[in-house]
């Protein structure tokens, strides 16, 4: 059974830059992904990036292509996701997931493990 834990949300100006971290408890394999996604107010839960813990698949959103990175420490069992040039369009609150697949997912429904979400807000 996964547990996972999100931080680094807050409030940030457009152009400006943070950090969110996915603390992993209970991972004994090496064929999960690790999925980050948002939903903001009204809208539908869309994947944003994803890792494979096998180091062979990653996956970004077009939306967030070049301004954020998905990373992962093998011995932490974090994965965090550095977003860049942030915009108003990415406000939304941010839920790290997972499953046991060999290969990114990009929907929710391949993801059956969540965090509990935490808040970006984009806005000057």
């Amino acid at each position: 059974q996964l547990q996972l834990v999100e931080s680094g949300g807050g409030l940030v100006q457009p152009g400006g830059s943070l950090r969110l971290s996915c603390a992993v408890f209970g991972y004994t394999a090496d064929n999960y992904i690790i999925g980050w996604f948002r939903q903001a107010p009204g809208k539908e839960r869309e994947g944003v990036s994803c890792i494979s813990t096998n180091d062979r698949s990653t996956y970004y959103a077009d939306s967030v292509k070049g301004r954020f990175t998905i990373s992962r420490d093998k011995f932490l069992n974090t994965v965090d996701l550095q977003m860049n040039n942030l915009k108003p369009e990415d406000t939304a609150v941010y839920y790290c997931a997972a499953d046991q697949w060999p290969i990114c997912g990009t929907t929710q429904y391949e993801y059956n493990y969540w965090g509990q979400g935490t808040q970006v807000t984009v806005s000057s």
